[in-house]
């Protein structure tokens, strides 16, 4: 990470330093550039007018420099035809360039910037400011150096401050591969590296739910299967005197247990890990409810067809649970209703029951929780926590509704268009 740091830091330098150069060029190609050329013409004619004829003596072209120099306030040098000195006033001058026939604003290196006019009479007026002494050779050059300089010390701390977030947030990875489930970063600000570390956090949060879904799910898998194998262990030593018709049963009941035990922890393991469905179908919910319902002998469904888009073994596990769990909880008859409601499709199952206390409204879903009515609990604890899962998976919910007129109800509502395909 240091290495992305020390790459943006010198990428900014080396910006700075780039426009530098390129301005210090285009300013010195610029400075070149003199007035017109009628203009250059102009002044080389007023500036004959000041001056005495080229036939004049040097005391008179000298005297008549000096009164042009003291009121231009600048070094002044006049140079004949063929470029050589005729008067100076001031520091030394270099002579016109002998490539250059007309006048001209030039920069030599050791002299400062100069005015080259060529007079009507061909004699040459070479003038430099004498304010231009006093600055620095390369003053621009020497400016947007300092420029750059206090940018590149100003910009080390932002670009300091980039590059520590994406270390924390590097380190946070790295704790959560450590095996730190509990690893998040703080999200400062609301660029793109702080809409990465809440993502990171959001998907820690849910590797952590998930890991302790499974290891809750495995403890307490590990102790409801210790019950019927234990009781199978029993039965097993006490059959070996003889077979008992009624220890046979009560083994046949047991292995059956365990199997369903099984299926179910398998389901639930595979919802949690498989979040694609395997089949998406149109599916009539009053036709699969009166199906499932046909297993029980006081179970009477009613409503109106409603078709749904999911997983047509799901939605009949869904409805399965439901029957199993009024009829195991319950008492008769069990009355199942499927209807429109908006977008969504709800199925309620309603037994004649006790129904589940107010406090143990939300603890029913649990994975592995078992009411207990009567001082004794039934089942493996995990059909309502499935039937909350399958319902979620198609784009709904399941909940206890409460007593109603007699009656304890479960409802679930379906999304029509099931849960992954209104998510798309």
């Amino acid at each position: 990470m240091r290495k992305l740091y020390l790459r943006i830091y010198l990428a900014v330098l080396a910006s700075l330093a780039a426009f530098a150069v390129v301005t210090a060029i285009a300013w010195r190609s610029l400075d070149d550039v003199g007035p017109p050329h009628r203009a250059v013409e102009v002044m080389a004619t007023i500036a004959q007018n000041a001056l005495p004829p080229a036939t004049a003596s040097p005391a008179e072209q000298q005297a008549a420099l000096e009164r042009l120099s003291a009121s231009l306030r600048a070094d002044v040098a006049l140079f004949a035809p063929d470029r050589t000195t005729l008067a100076v006033v001031g520091e030394p001058l270099p002579p016109p360039d002998p490539r250059r026939e007309r006048g001209s604003w030039g920069r030599p290196w050791r002299h400062g910037p100069v005015w080259t006019l060529r007079l009507p009479d061909g004699r040459w007026l070479v003038a430099r400011p004498p304010h231009d002494r006093r600055r620095p050779p390369f003053p621009l050059i020497v400016t947007l150096v300092l420029v750059a300089l206090a940018v590149g010390v100003g910009a080390y701390p932002v670009v300091r401050r980039l590059t520590a977030r994406l270390e924390r947030l590097q380190a946070g990875v790295e704790s959560l591969g450590a095996g730190d489930l509990s690893a998040r970063v703080k999200v400062e600000g609301r660029d793109e590296v702080a809409r990465l570390a809440d993502s990171f956090n959001r998907a820690a949060a849910r590797i952590e739910s998930l890991v302790g879904a499974h290891k809750a799910l495995l403890a307490n898998a590990s102790h409801e299967l210790r019950t019927p194998l234990a009781r199978i262990r029993m039965a097993v030593e006490l059959m070996r005197g003889g077979v008992d018709p009624k220890r046979k049963k009560q083994v046949e009941r047991d292995i059956a247990e365990l199997d369903g035990l099984i299926d179910e922890i398998l389901l639930a393991s595979r919802l949690d890990a498989v979040k694609q469905p395997d089949v998406e179908d149109h599916v009539d919910l009053l036709a699969l409810a009166t199906e499932e319902a046909a297993r029980y002998d006081d179970a009477d469904v009613h409503g109106e067809p409603v078709a749904v888009r999911g997983d047509p073994r799901l939605l009949r596990r869904l409805i399965r649970n439901l029957l199993e769990n009024a009829r195991r909880h319950g008492a008769p008859p069990v009355e199942v209703h499927v209807a429109r409601a908006g977008a969504a499709a709800e199925l309620s199952v309603c037994d004649h029951g006790p129904g589940v206390p107010d406090s143990e409204r939300e603890a029913v879903f649990r994975p592995f929780y078992r009411f207990t009515q009567g001082g004794t609990s039934t089942g493996t604890g995990l059909g309502l926590s499935l039937v909350r899962q399958i319902a979620r998976r198609h784009g709904g919910d399941a909940r206890y509704v409460g007593r109603d007129a007699g009656k304890s109800c479960f409802a679930v509502t379906l999304d029509l268009n099931g849960g992954v395909t209104a998510a798309r």
